[in-house]
């Protein structure tokens, strides 16, 4: 991660302006992210939002189109992609895609706010590429394997769903080193609680 603040041009001719944090969150499926986000957004402690993923996964029970997934037909994902739309995507489990827009992303940094993007490993790789010294990347680890197991199955999903994303995630933990940092979420509270210092370090490192 680079160590200078980001800035932009002023489209007016001024002094360049300071962009808001990236913040990449990454981890195996089951770990949390989401829920560790929504906390620390929740605080309203920091100029932050999570970035809105898209996806062709159906909604689960209780997620709200627009808030916890933009829900995409398979169509329309690759035409997004096609007309260079997207910032990062994937197809995950080689069933469906999951990708950000750029429009979630670029805009608001513009204006100062931070922008988390939770995404998997592979995205996560997708846009260190794209942001060279420009992002926070973040691991999350669960306190043991065995407690991805718990939570796929809290969920409700399908047998054969749970043990093809602990597959996946086995993969992913072996990447853990390719990010900036790593926490553990064993308690919300302590998790969101590192998080929050480390996007607030990351804050102050760009001049806010």
């Amino acid at each position: 991660m680079g160590q200078g603040a980001s800035q932009t041009a002023d489209p007016a001719g001024g002094a360049p302006s300071r962009l808001g944090p990236l913040i990449v969150l990454s981890g195996p499926g089951g770990v949390g992210k989401t829920t560790l986000v929504e906390a620390l957004i929740g605080r309203n402690s920091l100029p932050l939002r999570r970035a809105v993923t898209a996806t062709t996964r159906s909604p689960r029970p209780g997620e709200v189109p627009g808030l916890a997934y933009h829900y995409w037909t398979h169509a329309q994902f690759r035409e997004a992609i096609a007309h260079g739309e997207m910032l990062e995507w994937a197809e995950v489990h080689g069933v469906d895609f999951y990708g950000t827009p750029r429009s979630e992303v670029d805009g608001y940094r513009a204006r100062g706010i931070g922008v988390i993007l939770v995404i998997d490993v592979q995205g996560a790789g997708q846009v260190r590429l794209l942001y060279p010294g420009d992002h926070l990347s973040v691991f999350v680890n669960p306190p043991a394997f065995d407690e991805l197991r718990h939570r796929l199955e809290g969920r409700g999903e399908p047998e054969a769903s749970i043990n093809r994303r602990l597959e996946t995630a086995r993969g992913e933990l072996a990447r853990a080193d390719e990010f900036d940092k790593v926490l553990e979420n064993a308690d919300l509270a302590a998790a969101t609680d590192a998080l929050e210092r480390l996007i607030r370090d990351e804050f102050t490192r760009r001049g806010f």
